[in-house]
C-alpha cells in the first residue's frame, strides 16, 4: 500500500473517530455545567489536513438563549459589537466584545427583520420582512428605505445580503418567507397557501449611486444565505428551496461576478452528508477561501455548521445542539465564529479569520 494510500486511511479513521464521539444534543450548556474538556469534540476536522481551522484549545460556548428564532448576526468592527434578530419576537439583540453582555430591543420593532450587514460607513442594514424592503439606519437616527421593489415589483421579503466594499452596493436575497407566516413577517391574501408569495424568488443588487435596483439570478428556488468569495470574483448562494419546492435540491449555488451581473450559475456543493441532507441557510467564507454553511432540519449530528474547501470537498465540521441558521465572523480580530441558531446564540474562537468586514 503507499504512503498516499495511508495517509487516507489515516484521514478516514479520523474523521470516523471524531464523529463516532457523544452527540451534541447530550451535552450541557447551561450555567454551572462542567467544563467542556479539551478538544471540543463537537469541532469535527473530516480532514485534518485542510481543517486547520479547529484549535485544541477552544469550546463551544452558548452565550445566550431563550430566543423564539435567532438569524441574522452581523459584527460592528468600530462598535465592537454583535447584532443579531429574533425574527418572531420583532427585535433585534446585540452583544457587547468588552463583557460579552447581551442588550435586548437594540432594535424594536424590527419589522420583524431577518438578515443583518453593515456598510463601510458602519450604518446597520436590515432586511425586513415585515416591510418587504431593505432599510439603513442612519446616524441620527433615521431610517432609510433602500429598496422595496425590484425590476418586476414589489419585493417578497428580503432575507440576507452583502456589501461590496468597493462600490458600496448592496446584493441581497428575497426567498419571500417573510410573507408566507405572520409569525416571521405579515401573511397577506396574495401569499396564502402559496410557495411563492409575488414573484419568482430572485437575487438583487443596489447601486449605491443610483439606488436601482437589479435583477442578478433567479436560478436558486429560494435563494438564502450569500457572500462573496475572499477575492469577490464569485458569490455563494444557499438554496433552502426544498421548503416548499420538491424539485429543489439541498445545494449552495456559485455564481462568477462580472462587474454588476453574475454569470455562470452552477451546484458548488450539496449538502448531503452520509445519506442525509438538510438546509443550508447562512454562509460566510475565511481568508483561506473555505465555505461555512449554516445548517440543519436533520438531527444531532449534522444540524450545525459544515465547512467545505475552495474545491467543494466538505473538511469540518461543529456540531450543534439546535439548528443553525447563521453564521458571521467577528470580535476585533475577526476570529470568532458566531452562530445563530434557533433558539441561542453560540460562539467559537477558531484558527482564521473571516474573509470580510462583515
Amino acid at each position: 500500500m503507499t504512503k498516499a494510500s495511508l495517509g487516507r486511511r489515516g484521514v478516514l479513521a479520523t474523521a470516523a473517530a471524531a464523529l463516532a464521539m457523544p452527540a451534541a444534543a447530550q451535552r450541557d450548556y447551561g450555567r454551572g455545567a462542567q467544563p467542556q474538556r479539551y478538544p471540543d469534540p463537537d469541532i469535527v476536522a473530516i480532514d485534518p489536513k485542510r481543517f486547520t481551522a479547529r484549535l485544541g484549545n477552544s469550546a463551544i460556548r452558548r452565550l445566550h438563549t431563550g430566543m423564539s428564532w435567532a438569524e441574522g448576526p452581523a459584527w460592528h468592527a468600530t462598535g465592537r459589537f454583535l447584532v443579531w434578530s429574533d425574527i418572531p419576537n420583532d427585535e433585534a439583540l446585540r452583544l457587547n466584545e468588552e463583557d460579552l453582555s447581551i442588550h435586548r430591543r437594540f432594535r424594536s420593532p424590527s419589522g420583524f427583520s431577518n438578515g443583518n450587514t453593515f456598510d463601510r460607513e458602519g450604518r446597520q442594514i436590515a432586511f425586513r420582512h415585515f416591510h418587504r424592503d431593505v432599510a439603513r439606519y442612519e446616524p441620527d437616527g433615521r431610517v432609510t428605505v433602500v429598496a422595496a421593489r425590484g425590476p418586476d415589483g414589489p419585493l417578497n421579503a428580503p432575507n440576507d445580503g452583502v456589501v461590496h466594499p468597493e462600490d458600496g452596493a448592496i446584493w441581497f436575497t428575497d426567498p419571500g418567507y417573510g410573507a408566507l407566516l405572520n409569525y416571521e413577517g405579515q401573511r397577506t391574501p396574495e401569499s396564502a397557501n402559496t410557495a411563492r408569495p409575488f414573484m419568482k424568488e430572485a437575487v438583487y443588487r443596489i447601486d449605491a449611486q443610483s439606488g436601482q435596483v437589479q435583477k442578478v439570478a433567479d436560478e436558486p428556488y429560494k435563494p438564502n444565505g450569500l457572500c462573496f468569495s475572499p477575492d469577490y470574483r464569485r458569490v455563494y448562494i444557499a438554496d433552502s428551496g426544498s421548503t416548499h419546492y420538491e424539485e429543489a435540491k439541498n445545494i449552495v449555488w456559485v455564481y462568477d461576478v462580472d462587474g454588476t451581473r453574475l454569470r455562470n450559475p452552477r451546484t458548488f456543493v450539496s449538502m448531503e452528508f452520509e445519506g442525509k441532507s438538510g438546509f443550508p441557510d447562512g454562509v460566510r467564507t475565511d481568508e483561506q477561501g473555505n465555505l461555512w454553511v449554516g445548517a440543519g432540519w436533520v438531527g444531532d449530528g449534522y444540524d450545525g455548521v459544515h465547512v467545505f474547501a475552495p474545491n467543494g470537498e466538505r473538511i469540518g465540521m461543529i456540531r450543534l445542539p439546535e439548528v443553525c441558521a447563521n453564521i458571521c465572523f467577528g470580535g476585533s480580530r475577526r476570529n470568532i465564529l458566531f452562530m445563530t441558531a434557533s433558539q441561542s446564540l453560540y460562539a467559537v474562537p477558531v484558527e482564521t479569520r473571516g474573509a470580510h468586514f462583515c
